[in-house]
Formats: C-alpha cells, sequence, structure tokens
C-alpha cells in the first residue's frame, strides 16, 4: 500500500512538473523573448516591434542591438530567441544552424533595405560613384570610405558583394550610422556608407535631421545612374540592395515565432513601408467603387 501510494504521488508529480513546463512556455500572446538586430536596422526594427507590442499587451520582446556575427553567434547558443540579418549565411554557418539549432532553414524576409554611399551637403566635389570606383575605395590605404566598425552588417554585406574577406577591407570608422552622418562634415573628403533605414522614415524628425546633412550619391552601374528609392529596391536594381530576414531557433510556436509571422505579413509590411523601405511580400490593395 505505501508503494502504490508512492507510485501514484511519483505520477502526479511528473503530471505536475510537465504542465508547469508547458505553462511556462511563451505564446504569441505573451511571454518575454529577446531580438538581436544590428544598429543598422534599430528603426525598421523598433517599429515593427513595438507595433507588436502594442497589439499584443501580454508581451515583451527585448530587443539588443549588436553587431550581426554575434548576434548569429548568439541564436545558436541560444541566447537571444530571434535575430535580423542581411547577408548570406556561408556553408559553415548553415551547417552550424542545423547542428545546433535542428529546425528547418527557413529565413524569413521582410523587407529590402540598402547599403548607401553619403557626403556632407558641404561636399560638392563628389556626385556620384561606380561600383568600380567603390571597390577601388575598399581597397586603397587612402581608407576614403567610412564605416561603423568590423563585423557589423555593412561591411560584411560589402565583403559579400565584392566576394572578398571584410578582414582585408579598408576603410575608416566612426562607430554608428547616425554618428557618421553626424560628424561626417569633419571629413570633407571622405564618403560616409550607412543603412538606409537610418535616414529612410519618411516622417521621423531624427532621420530628417539626418538626411538635411547630407547629400546620398547615386551609384553607377554598367553605365546606369541608380538611386536607393522604393522602386529600384523592388526591383533589385539598385546595386546594393539588401534584403533583411529573420531567423529564429524556437521549435514551437511561440512568441518569436508570432513576432516573425506578424512581421511577415500584411500589418507588419505596412509598418515596413512607412518605414521608407520595400517591403518583401507585397499585398494588392483593392478599392471597391460604387
Amino acid at each position: 500500500m505505501k508503494n502504490s501510494i508512492l507510485v501514484v504521488f511519483a505520477f502526479f508529480f511528473l503530471i505536475s512538473c510537465n504542465k508547469s513546463k508547458t505553462e511556462a512556455l511563451d505564446t504569441p500572446n505573451q511571454g518575454t523573448i529577446t531580438l538581436e538586430a544590428d544598429e543598422s536596422f534599430k528603426s525598421v526594427t523598433e517599429a515593427l516591434t513595438e507595433r507588436y507590442m502594442a497589439l499584443n499587451p501580454s508581451t515583451k520582446i527585448n530587443v539588443v542591438y549588436t553587431k550581426e556575427d554575434i548576434g548569429l553567434l548568439d541564436l545558436l547558443d541560444r541566447k537571444t530567441r530571434v535575430i535580423v540579418m542581411s547577408r548570406n549565411l556561408t556553408k559553415s554557418e548553415k551547417d552550424a544552424y542545423d547542428k545546433k539549432i535542428n529546425l528547418p532553414w527557413q529565413p524569413a524576409k521582410f523587407a529590402a533595405d540598402a547599403l548607401v554611399f553619403v557626403v556632407s551637403k558641404e561636399n560638392s566635389t563628389i556626385k556620384e560613384l561606380s561600383v568600380d570606383e567603390i571597390k577601388k575605395r575598399i581597397s586603397s590605404d587612402e581608407k576614403s570610405l567610412i564605416f561603423d566598425g568590423a563585423n557589423s552588417s555593412n561591411i560584411n554585406f560589402i565583403a559579400q558583394q565584392f566576394n572578398v574577406k571584410a578582414s582585408a577591407l579598408k576603410y575608416s570608422i566612426i562607430k554608428g550610422n547616425e554618428n557618421i552622418v553626424k560628424e561626417l562634415e569633419k571629413y570633407p573628403n571622405k564618403i560616409g556608407v550607412i543603412s538606409l533605414n537610418t535616414i529612410s522614415r519618411p516622417y521621423g524628425d531624427e532621420a530628417i535631421m539626418l538626411r538635411d546633412k547630407i547629400n546620398v550619391l547615386p551609384i553607377v552601374d554598367k553605365g546606369k545612374s541608380y538611386t536607393p528609392t522604393v522602386d529600384n529596391l523592388q526591383d533589385m536594381q539598385y546595386p546594393f540592395t539588401r534584403v533583411l530576414y529573420f531567423l529564429t531557433n524556437e521549435a514551437y510556436y511561440g512568441l518569436g515565432n508570432g513576432f516573425i509571422r506578424f512581421a511577415c505579413t500584411q500589418l507588419g509590411q505596412i509598418v515596413v513601408e512607412k518605414e521608407g523601405l520595400q517591403p518583401y511580400n507585397l499585398y494588392r490593395r483593392e478599392v471597391q467603387m460604387r
């Protein structure tokens, strides 16, 4: 009889533990997670997370801004639930994802951003740049291009575009996309390289102030000149267009996957559009006339 009581007690203890474990899992409508993104995508990341939390008041998405490569390592080590990426993963990185996360490889694409090349308003000598000239500048000891630092999304993306190692590139550094814009007038012979998202929000006070300080240079490729307009991003004609996407290590439909689904469906894509970026998933707008 005593043994039977112990068995029953153990049975209910296990049920209680499993129930507590299940209840501890977050859901799309409740819970707390961490999301990591490069500072280059701060504006659109903030807009999406703030909108999602407003629609789901019982959720909390803690956004941490860190270098893209560090974010990927944190995802693999399960220190964060979701990350924003802009470059393609290498074969070894995909292998690490498959081994550590053990989930299908499903990047959730949600926006088209771009790498833009800017000069201060006072700089009247540089009117445009060619792709070939950018490649020369990024290999020159003059270090005439200013990036926001090593291992950032911006430097990794341009290295991937030119099929070279990021460590082989030569450039100057001012930490932070916004700081590059604010300090560019001190360096009249240099060109800032920032994310479009830093200045793309049409009516944001900070974005307007930053845009007033710079000229965005058209990029010439194969004899044609392109600016980072929404239309050129949509067609991927602007040479340094890049697609932003989410990766997660969440193996169930929790807060991470709930947020990603929101960002990639119509409400989230409207937020992306209001950020001045090109939504990756396009929705038809139908108007009924009576």
